[in-house]
């Protein structure tokens, strides 16, 4: 193939708004519609790639310059996105409150503590990196996964990812049958369902919403209706350690593993220290630069990867070497997110020995994509696809409906903002300070 067809004549970058339903966490409740940003990156051969992250205004801040930037660049320097970025200085809004730093913005959308402009920068890359190889996997026939080494395993096990919610948002907004869950008996219900519509045979449930025995009740009904399958639970940080010590006492037998029950490093590694509890964190390790002091202090034993925080797939590889190296558990993590994403999250899984845990996905909760086909899982897996690329093709009526959506918006919906969302509900509704319990 002649080099020149593997140059980037063309970047086109399109925010758009997708439906998602009332499911509540700890800083609020997920909007009617949710931004996203999708990447498409064109080459001289006429070969389109595409990527997926956030779209709130200040992801498109930074993406707008690299997208300038790219024509005339080779598809497969993705190295030289991360120089891209390096002049970009976003913006950080004064947070509410509610993070591991409450001096610091917080990632509403991520939910992954303090917001620094590197992270963002990185769910920006990311971005960038999987239309890249994307492009490159189209140009010379091949998936991504052969383009990251390889992969180690066919399916990739994701997890049901278990939300209290509401049955609608209140006021307009879009509508689904799933329901209210408010109580055990509706998250086992919700579990049914996800066990039946998709053959999920882990589960995972949001807390950090109701008051720490709620969530217990809850695991332990999951644990009775479905024994001997791993449960985790994930309250963002919202507890003291005390409290999570005393949570993990009670379901020490029913969770194979406790995500992120305290803000901070240091709090984390108190908690380990005096359970045997195995902790996952998806907020105190989400950059390398936190990797060295988390592994020094035991403060988890499984990381829950994430290739949009982490800087693309390339660097989602390297974060599995370290943990393989240290004797840490890997996961993925999950938010809000379409087929791209979905694509690029299980090409690299695939790739990815040292991936012991099913790994976490929203997708089955998205009623909208822009991609085709939508992906169907089997016994809680998805096959890896072989085709060229990412597998996937855009669907350009839906890129374009849902880009409407957008443009119309009066700009209420473009930033997500959990605890605003709440507050239609609850004018009263402040972000609490963590530790909430």
């Amino acid at each position: 193939m002649d080099a020149k067809m593997l140059l980037v004549d063309e970047v086109r970058l399109t925010p758009i708004l997708i439906s998602d339903p009332p499911l509540l966490n700890v800083q609020g409740v997920h909007q009617p519609f949710t931004p996203r940003l999708v990447v498409e990156v064109i080459t001289r051969g006429g070969v389109s790639g595409l990527g997926e992250t956030y779209g709130d205004g200040v992801y498109l801040e930074i993406a707008r310059p690299i997208a300038e930037a790219l024509p005339g660049r080779a598809v497969t320097d993705v190295n030289s996105l991360f120089a891209l970025t390096a002049s970009a200085d976003p913006a950080l809004p004064a947070a509410e409150g509610g993070g591991v730093d409450v001096d610091a913005s917080i990632d509403a959308g991520g939910l992954r503590g303090a917001r620094t402009a590197d992270k963002l920068r990185l769910s920006v890359v990311s971005a960038f990196e999987t239309a890249c190889l994307d492009a490159l996997g189209k140009s010379l026939g091949l998936p991504v996964h052969a383009l990251l080494g390889g992969k180690v395993r066919d399916t990739v096990e994701y997890s049901a990812y278990l939300f209290y919610r509401w049955a609608a948002h209140p006021g307009a907004g879009p509508t689904d049958d799933w329901g209210a869950a408010l109580d055990p008996a509706g998250i086992v219900a919700q579990a049914r369902r996800f066990d039946r519509l998709h053959g999920f045979r882990s589960f995972k449930l949001k807390g950090g919403v109701f008051a720490p025995e709620r969530e217990i009740a809850a695991i332990r009904a999951l644990a009775e209706a479905f024994p001997g399958r791993p449960l985790r639970l994930d309250p963002n940080g919202a507890w003291s350690v005390e409290t999570s010590l005393a949570v993990a006492r009670e379901l020490g037998d029913a969770l194979e593993y406790l995500e992120d029950p305290a803000s901070g490093t240091g709090a984390m590694a108190e908690i380990a220290a005096r359970t045997d509890v195995p902790l996952a964190t998806n907020m105190c390790v989400t950059t390398f630069e936190e990797v060295p002091e988390a592994f020094a202090k035991g403060a988890v034993r499984i990381v829950l990867c994430d290739h949009h925080y982490w800087g693309g797939l390339h660097r989602t590889r390297e974060l599995a070497a370290l943990c393989r190296t240290y004797g840490v558990g890997l996961s993925m993590h999950s938010n809000t997110h379409l087929g791209i994403s979905l694509a690029a999250m299980t090409q690299v899984a695939a790739t990815l020995p040292g991936l012991d845990h099913a790994c976490d996905t929203h997708y089955p909760w998205q009623t909208e994509d822009v991609v085709t086909p939508r992906p169907v899982f089997r016994a809680g897996r998805l096959a890896v696809s072989d085709a060229p690329g990412l597998g996937i093709e855009l669907d350009r009526t839906a890129l374009a409906t849902l880009h409407r959506r957008w443009l119309d918006d009066d700009g209420t919906l473009r930033d997500r903002d959990d605890a605003a969302a709440m507050r239609v509900a609850d004018p009263a509704w402040r972000t609490p300070p963590v530790p909430r319990w």
